[in-house]
Formats: C-alpha cells, structure tokens, sequence
C-alpha cells in the first residue's frame, strides 16, 4: 500500500491541509484561516487526527523560520510580522499532539522540492524556485538536497541596482526599503502605480520595470547559484507577456558571459512556470513528510 502522509503549506493568509501519497493521490483536502497560532494549528490537527492514520507530516511553511533539527529554536517561526506568530513552535505542536515524525522547512524550498521531484524541475540540480506575489522568496536544490545556511535562504531581501531618477519608489520593505521585494513584490506595483497589479493592462510600463528587476535578481541568482533551471511562480509571473520580457532582460544583462545554451538559445526553457501550476506548495509539504518517514 502506498504511504498515508499528512501535508501544510502554511501561508500568511491560510493554511492548506491534506492527506495523500502523492501527487496523484490527494484523499483529502482543506483550508483553514492563518489566525492565531493556537486556533490554526488546532484545526490543523483536527483535521489530520480526522484522517487518521498518517505516517508522518511535512509542513512548508511562511517563514523566517528555523529549519535546523539540532538547533533549540527548530520549527520555530522566528521574528515575524505576522501578528502572534513570533516564537510559534510548529513542530512541536504537530509532534505532540500526533505523535509522529514532522518534516518541516520554507514554503518555498518545499516548493523547489515538489519542483524538482515532480514537476519542472526533473533531471535538474541546481533547481532554484521563486516566487514572486505579496512577497517574494527562493529556495533551492542543490546537490541533491534543500538549500540551508545560517538558517534558509531569503532571496527576496537581496539589493538591486535602484534608479532613483527613473523609479523615484522608495520601496516598501519595513526592513531595507529597496530591496528586491521592496521594489518588485505585489505590494510595491499597487503602492507605486496606484492600483493592484491584476488591473494594469499589458502594455503598461510597470510590467517592463517588473521584468528588469526580476531580470536583475535572476543574473545574480544565475551568477551565484548556476541553477540548471529557474522556476517563477506567483502571481506575477503568471502574467502572459512576462516571461518573454524577462527571458530578453535577463539574456541582455548577461551579454554573452554565462556561455551556456540554455541561456544563449533555450531561455524559454530554462526559467519557466511551475511544471505543477500552484500545487508546487502543497505536494513539496507532501514530499517533507516523505523525506522525514524515509529517514
């Protein structure tokens, strides 16, 4: 029989739970508000002690969090801005109250796992994965196994080169103003251009200033990381005229140095949308429980 796991993507917003064994084998499914932690982590557990038995569970979760199995804070969410989150102890509530192993990292390194697994990111390692929306952040494969450091990776907080004369923004971060997601995420279209970005037509000028700071982020990623492929998900990107735009951008501000084909002459199969459209968080929680059964 296959395996019975238990998965969350845990977002800012709502946390997505189900039961599975994989992606083609989904048994049930639920969502449940992001309140306060006692009340979603509570239904949460409900919900899986509902669908008894599991075997293991595997939590892709918003972050900063600690990701590190021997460290004190592990499964913690760090310092946070969601409201009552700060100090959050995930794992521990899930370990406890179902007594059974907990794999647990970002919601996006999940993602970049169920990428690499399953979707776009087969065959492929390096196997960065972004995701670009209300805010943006990365996760990576690399040599096998998901990108850890002095914690996680937080890519959307990189600086980008900042034109003050043609994008008079400041940024929105409340932690660097400009960075990446201070210029690029959701929040910063609708903030700087007056509307969401959902209602800009295509031949706005905002999209092209998207692109080139997608495109500026993506050329240090490729510089740094050499990823073999380059997954954007997210509700920007999934914008039609986007990722042409991003592919010319990104091939410009190289101008010839990354001397691949990939790059050269197959970008439009090299940074691509998510092979499992928005599923990639919920199964990469999925994948987590089956890593951490397999250990």
């Amino acid at each position: 029989m296959q395996p019975r796991y238990g998965a969350i993507e845990g977002g800012g917003t709502k946390f997505i739970c189900a039961v599975g064994g994989g992606p083609n084998n989904i048994l049930a499914e639920t969502r449940i508000p992001t309140t306060t932690p006692d009340e979603t982590l509570g239904q949460a557990i409900a919900f899986f002690k509902e669908h008894d038995p599991i075997s293991a569970l595997g939590v892709a979760c918003f972050g900063p969090l600690d990701p590190d199995p021997v460290s004190p804070s592990f499964g913690h969410i760090l310092p946070t801005p969601k409201p009552g989150w700060t100090n959050a102890n995930i794992v521990g509530t899930f370990r406890s109250a179902l007594g059974i192993p907990v794999g647990f990292d970002t919601d996006v390194n999940g993602a970049a796992l169920a990428e690499s697994r399953w979707g776009a990111g087969q065959g492929c390692d390096p196997v960065l994965y972004l995701t670009i929306g209300t805010g943006i952040g990365g996760g990576a494969m690399v040599n096998g196994k998901l990108l850890h450091g002095l914690i996680h990776p937080e890519m959307g907080h990189m600086p980008l080169p900042h034109d003050p004369i043609k994008d008079p923004f400041p940024g929105w971060c409340p932690f660097h103003a400009d960075c990446f997601e201070g210029l690029a995420a959701g929040p910063a279209i609708e903030k700087r251009w007056g509307q969401k970005a959902e209602t800009l037509p295509p031949d706005h000028p905002a999209w092209d200033l998207e692109a080139h700071y997608i495109a500026l982020a993506l050329m240090s990623y490729i510089v740094t990381l050499s990823p073999q492929k380059i997954i954007i998900g997210g509700g920007v990107a999934q914008q039609a005229h986007m990722l042409p735009l991003i592919h010319q951008k990104v091939q410009a501000l190289l101008n010839g140095y990354v001397q691949s084909s990939k790059i050269t002459h197959e970008i439009d199969r090299y940074i691509v949308l998510p092979g499992l459209g928005t599923r990639s968080g919920i199964l990469g929680a999925l994948a987590l429980a089956a890593s951490v059964d397999e250990d």
